[in-house]
């Protein structure tokens, strides 16, 4: 075997794995060393085909409602432990109200769902959840971490991206209509070549374009900048889709996953031309055309400061470059996609999609990428149904099956139940790549349908839960927090779609707050909001005394409180039981009764002493206050 030492030896001071072989066919007008991925690293898990075999067989077949609860029972009984008891059904309606849309359900909803005596209540009350349009509102706002979406560009002008929020809008109307994931996938990545005449397929092109780009440009930055634009569409694309950190062989081969450098710099070329615009189009929510930012090739560019410096927004090839330098260049790239997850003996061609006759404005080269990401046969199709099935795991259940949603690579976590997850995958192939389906299947089971107790010997034997033996509580994020107050407050306000605001008294729901990356809304950084610059699967989950403060303290928690005052009848015992069904989803217990009718005693006393003549509903206000600062408000069991 031919080796190019001057190039061998530059791989190994950037940092190229010891295993990786440089072999001596190179691509055509290259002196890039082609890199080969091996057999062995083809084993781990995450690039198999899906293998989930037979239904496991337990012994306490009664407590299984679908097949998820096999495969979790099937485990718990491996290691001599026992699911928990089934949760009472305020807590269930609660808690899907709460996975599914974001929001609580009204005493209304629960009385009714506590009543009803149906074999089929439970079912039926998830698929009420899934057809509500709240439902888009609160997977869309899971996505828009995973896409690290913003509306404006980041660094220190932070230049707005006034048309930005179309993408947000897809993305809830995808949902809502419960759009196959092969689907969503495909137009997000080339939605203007696929479907040039559907106003979705060119606002789902915004994902390509949502990462941060500079105002500020010299000279001397334009073709590294284009680069490192190019890097966050190819990094993004790879963890969103993929679970794989592709980003980290920009600058030389992997360092543990089998991705050389050089696929890295096929699977950029892909977005070689690929630019932030603008086309006039209507969504169907729209009486009137407006502008959409699209990402695609061959449109009128963004204007930028450095236009008239002659700022390149694209060049014409994408270059192999050493250590990922614009100066080293080693020949163009075509076209590729990532080795270990193609079928040995498959065919480039197998993914080329040919543009219409007489169509010239874009290559369909991410086109050609998005069928290989969903070939399920010979691409990477069954990877992507992985990764997006643990996804609505980790958000339903609080972790993944595989616990680095993110990265389903060497250095991330094995799934706990790898049968399991191939099994969803499968599911959802099945199923024409739709969610709404594999969202029943887990909310139906009876392991999502478990209590919150633990015990000590199953503490003991699985501390982590990871064999899914409980159900732990678990706190709303800051989205769901926010939207809370409005819905118990009376406050909100139920409009879809259209332009954000950075107003936090707007009683529009939280996914409708503008993101502007150098203001960032600060009671969503109170409880762990993301700061959208990169691709996020799992936020971080803090407890501060800030938090507290935010409730006891503000005028706007005082506001929220005062709000929900006026929703109270004005018996002073059915007041105190319509507080508590609000906000908590129940009626006070006896003994918080008592208390509660001591604490408004002593509040209306307080303010009749000082003078006061609105003792009595400012009591009131206060009890709401107390009501909505309490724990239970912001977990849910």
């Amino acid at each position: 075997m031919k080796i190019r030492w001057p190039i061998a030896l530059l791989m190994f001071v950037a940092g190229a794995p010891w295993t990786v072989r440089l072999l001596a066919d190179e691509p055509t007008g290259s002196s890039f060393p082609r890199t080969r991925v091996s057999v062995d690293e083809r084993d781990h898990w995450s690039f198999q085909s899906l293998q989930s075999g037979q239904l496991p067989v337990v012994e306490q077949s009664r407590w299984c409602r679908n097949p998820i609860d096999r495969f979790i029972l099937s485990r718990l009984e491996e290691n001599r432990l026992s699911p928990s008891g089934r949760a009472s059904r305020r807590v269930l309606a609660r808690r899907a109200h709460f996975s599914l849309l974001g929001l609580p359900p009204s005493p209304e909803v629960i009385a009714r769902f506590r009543s009803d005596e149906s074999p089929s209540a439970w079912s039926d009350l998830v698929d009420r959840l899934l057809a509500s349009p709240h439902y888009g509102q609160r997977w869309a706002r899971h996505w828009m971490d995973v896409a690290r979406f913003a509306e404006s560009g980041g660094f220190e002008h932070d230049a707005d991206r006034p048309t930005a929020f179309h993408y947000r809008d897809f993305l809830i109307a995808a949902f809502n209509s419960d759009m196959p994931f092969d689907q969503f996938l495909s137009w997000q990545l080339a939605g203007d070549e696929l479907a040039p005449k559907d106003p979705l397929a060119l606002m789902a092109t915004g994902f390509l374009g949502a990462g941060v780009f500079p105002s500020q440009l010299t000279e001397t930055e334009f073709e590294s900048s284009r680069y490192d634009e190019l890097d966050d569409m190819v990094t993004t694309t790879g963890v969103a889709f993929l679970g794989l950190s592709v980003g980290c062989a920009r600058c030389h081969d992997h360092k543990y996953d089998p991705i050389p450098s050089q696929d890295y710099y096929r699977l950029l070329s892909a977005f070689t031309t690929t630019i932030r615009g603008e086309v006039t189009t209507r969504a169907p929510w729209h009486d009137v055309d407006q502008k959409v930012l699209v990402t695609s090739e061959g449109l009128p560019k963004l204007k930028h400061h450095a236009d008239s410096r002659g700022f390149p927004h694209f060049y014409k090839q994408v270059f192999f470059l050493s250590r990922g330098d614009v100066h080293q260049k080693h020949g163009a790239a075509e076209t590729g996609y990532l080795q270990v997850l193609i079928r040995p003996g498959s065919q480039l061609s197998r993914w080329q999609v040919k543009p219409p006759e007489g169509w010239t404005r874009t290559s369909f080269r991410r086109a050609s990428l998005a069928r290989w990401m969903t070939d399920t046969r010979d691409g990477a199709g069954n990877l992507v149904a992985r990764v997006i099935v643990n996804r609505l795991w980790h958000h339903h259940f609080g972790r993944g099956l595989v616990a680095t949603p993110n990265d389903f690579g060497t250095q991330g976590e094995e799934p706990t139940h790898p049968k399991l997850l191939d099994w969803l995958a499968e599911q959802l192939i099945r199923g024409g790549w739709r969610l709404k389906p594999i969202h029943r299947l887990l909310l139906t089971s009876s392991v999502y349908c478990q209590q919150g107790r633990t015990g000590a010997r199953r503490m003991t034997a699985d501390l982590e839960n990871r064999l899914w033996w409980h159900r732990p509580r678990r706190r709303l994020e800051g989205e769901a927090i926010r939207d809370a107050l409005l819905d118990v407050s009376g406050r909100l306000d139920s409009g879809m779609y259209g332009p954000g605001t950075l107003d936090e008294s707007s009683p529009r729901r939280s996914v409708y707050l503008k993101v502007k990356r150098s203001r960032l809304v600060p009671t969503m950084m109170l409880f762990d909001w993301p700061e959208h610059l990169v691709s996020i699967g799992r936020r971080s989950n803090t407890t501060t005394a800030a938090q507290a403060l935010a409730f006891m303290n503000s005028p706007a928690g005082r506001g929220y409180a005062r709000s929900l005052a006026d929703r109270l009848p004005g018996d002073p015992e059915q007041a105190v039981v319509r507080g508590w069904e609000l906000a908590l989803g129940r009626p006070p217990r006896s003994d918080e009764r008592v208390a509660t009718a001591l604490f408004l005693d002593r509040q209306e006393q307080i303010y009749r002493l000082a003078g006061r003549t609105d003792g009595v509903q400012t009591a009131r206000v206060d009890l709401c206050q107390a009501l909505l600062g309490m724990n239970e408000f912001i977990y849910v069991d």
